[in-house]
C-alpha cells in the first residue's frame, strides 16, 4: 500500500509541474496543451467509441502477431541451444537482427505486402521472433550442468530431461525474453500503425499519426498515455506475477 500511495504521489506531483508549465508558457499551448484539454480529448474519443475500437484493433494484431512470433520463436532457441551447428547460423542471424531497429521492418513489409493486415503482423513477429530465440537459447545454455548429470542417473531419458529439467530450468530467462520481446513487438506494431495506412482498420498508432498531421497535441499526448498505460498493465498483469512465482519457486527472490 505504501509503494502505491508513492506512485500516486509521484504521478499528482508530475501532473502538478505539467499544469505549472502550461500556465507559465514555457512552451506554446499548441505544443503543450494543459493536463484538462487531454483528458477532455480522452474523454470524448472514450465516450465515442474512437479510443476502444483503435485500442481492440491494435491489441488484436499485437496479440496475433505476437503468439506467432512465440510459436516460431521457441522451437529455434531450443536448436540454438541444442545444436551448435544452429547457435552458429540462426542464433548469429537472430543476434544480428535484434539489434535492427523495429522501424527498419515497415519499408520491407510494404514492399512484400503492401497496406495490408498482413505488413502489420509482418513487423510484430520479427519484432517478437528474435528477442525469443536468443532468450531461450540462452536460458538453455545456462541451464546447470549438474541437473542434467542427475536426471540421467536417476534414469531420465532425453525428451524427459527437456521437458521436466532444462526447460523448466530455463524459464526465467524465457519469460524474461518474452517480456522483452512483448515491448518489442509492442514498438514495432506502432512504427508500422504510424506508416501503413489501412483503411479497414485505425489503431492506436494511427490515431497518434492524425493527431500529428492535424497539430493536435491534446491527441498525440493522450494516444502516447494510453499507450504507456496498456504497457504498464501488460508488465503488472501478465508478466510480474509469473517472474514473481519463478523467483519463489527457484529460491531466487531478492
Amino acid at each position: 500500500m505504501k509503494r502505491f500511495l508513492l506512485a500516486v504521489l509521484f504521478f499528482a506531483v508530475l501532473t502538478a509541474l505539467w499544469e505549472w508549465a502550461f500556465r507559465a508558457k514555457i512552451w506554446s499551448p499548441v505544443l503543450l496543451p494543459a493536463p484538462q484539454q487531454v483528458a477532455e480529448y480522452l474523454k470524448t474519443s472514450a465516450t465515442d467509441g474512437t479510443l476502444f475500437q483503435a485500442t481492440v484493433i491494435t491489441m488484436r494484431r499485437l496479440l496475433i502477431g505476437y503468439v506467432i512470433g512465440l510459436i516460431g520463436g521457441l522451437p529455434l532457441g531450443l536448436l540454438t541451444a541444442r545444436w551448435e551447428l544452429f547457435h552458429d547460423t540462426v542464433g548469429t542471424l537472430a543476434l544480428g537482427l535484434q539489434t535492427l531497429p523495429s522501424v527498419c521492418w515497415v519499408p520491407l513489409a510494404l514492399l512484400w505486402f503492401g497496406q495490408t493486415e498482413a505488413a502489420m503482423l509482418f513487423v510484430v513477429v520479427m519484432g517478437t521472433l528474435w528477442s525469443v530465440v536468443i532468450a531461450t537459447d540462452t536460458g538453455v545454455r545456462h541451464v546447470p550442468p549438474i541437473y542434467r548429470r542427475a536426471a540421467l542417473t536417476m534414469g531420465s531419458k532425453r525428451l524427459h530431461i527437456w521437458l521436466k529439467v532444462i526447460l523448466p530450468a530455463a524459464l526465467p530467462f524465457i519469460v524474461s525474453g518474452m517480456k522483452q520481446g512483448w515491448a518489442f513487438a509492442w514498438r514495432s506494431l506502432m512504427a508500422a500503425e504510424i506508416f501503413v495506412t489501412i483503411l479497414t482498420g485505425f489503431g492506436l498508432g494511427q490515431l497518434l499519426h492524425y493527431g500529428r498531421e492535424l497539430s493536435a497535441m491534446d491527441q498525440v499526448i493522450g494516444i502516447m498515455l494510453v499507450i504507456v498505460v496498456i504497457g504498464l498493465l501488460a508488465d503488472k498483469i501478465l508478466f510480474s506475477p509469473v517472474e514473481r512465482f519463478l523467483h519463489r519457486r527457484w529460491g531466487t527472490n531478492p
